[in-house]
């Protein structure tokens, strides 16, 4: 009988994924596939707790860098990786954004994915040139409700995060800001500084140091709850705008089929290691909020962020690539 290409691959994952529950694991050390370029957010994570993860997993962790096309040529290498648990990666704020706005991606990310636990929850900061004369929410949505169109804010390029934040903020808010796209956030917020636009959104990690110095304004923080770095500084939806919850989580995954006890030695291996003081105190201090959530917690989150983003890109009218 002909046996297809397809059911090939799956009799040879199942073997694998068996092959891996009969031995104890980890018993090498464990690749991380990292969707973007070295020195970023995700570089810097995975730094931090992969020795703590190492020791408690009793093999390291090492870095695999695999950027390209958005976060999807490493997020495809991960998909289609033998799901015996040696193979895992760091997936950030787009992988739930690029099903959206991509129109053929080579992977189905709520179905070739086995989620291992969120990392960390990093907040988008509303932060304004410090001559705009709005000091928090209220008075940035009345100023672009009286000025419509007149409001600039940047952006790392069209469909990233701080794109669709402005965007979002627009559908809530019925305000009409105006996105200007750059090649990346550090030219935006130095134009920010500048004075050349008036707002951004942006990550905590990204603006914290600049409006300690004064050289930017904090508004408010989008994430769902105040962040530990800033505790004083509100929410977004405390300011009075229900719904306004953005925020960059960085999340470790794996292919689909991990088998459930090497998934959930991961999973612990990851909580753990975020438990730890140290760790914890720094990703903190950089703006970061560490969770170490459940497998079951995360994939709920993965769906979620999934149909928020949908909704905010068709409100907004762009299109698929």
């Amino acid at each position: 009988m002909k046996i297809t290409l397809c059911r090939c691959a799956f009799i040879l994952g199942s073997a694998l994924a068996a092959a891996a529950i009969a031995q104890p694991f980890p018993s090498k050390p464990v690749r991380v596939v990292n969707p973007a370029s070295p020195g970023g957010n995700s570089d810097i994570f995975f730094r931090l707790l992969s020795p703590k993860m190492g020791e408690i997993l009793g093999h390291q962790l090492y870095i695999d860098y695999r950027p390209g096309a958005g976060g999807t040529v490493g997020a495809d290498i991960i998909a289609k990786s033998p799901p015996d648990g040696y193979t895992t990666g760091i997936v950030a704020g787009s992988f739930m954004i690029n099903p959206s706005l991509m129109r053929k991606l080579p992977y189905d990310t709520l179905r070739d994915f086995a989620p291992l636990g969120l990392i960390v929850d990093v907040p988008t900061g509303v932060v304004v040139h410090p001559s705009l004369p709005v000091k928090n929410m209220k008075e940035l949505i009345a100023l672009a409700r009286a000025h419509p169109g007149q409001l600039n804010y940047s952006s790392s390029g069209p469909g990233a995060v701080g794109h669709l934040s402005g965007e979002l903020l627009n559908s809530l808010a019925k305000i009409n800001i105006v996105h200007i796209p750059y090649k990346g956030i550090a030219p935006g917020i130095i134009d920010l500084i500048a004075g050349h636009v008036q707002i951004s959104f942006a990550s905590m990690p990204v603006v914290l140091g600049h409006v300690r110095q004064g050289r930017l304004r904090l508004l408010a923080q989008a994430g769902a709850k105040r962040a530990s770095s800033l505790p004083d500084v509100p929410t977004v939806v405390e300011s009075g705008v229900p719904g306004f919850v953005v925020s960059s989580g960085f999340s470790l995954v794996g292919p689909a089929g991990i088998p459930r006890p090497i998934a959930e030695k991961l999973n612990d291996a990851l909580a753990k290691s975020l438990r730890d003081p140290a760790n914890r105190k720094s990703l903190i201090d950089q703006g970061a909020e560490p969770v170490g959530n459940t497998i079951e917690e995360h994939a709920a989150i993965i769906k979620s962020e999934i149909e928020k983003w949908r909704k905010v890109i068709k409100e907004a009218g762009i299109e698929p690539q």
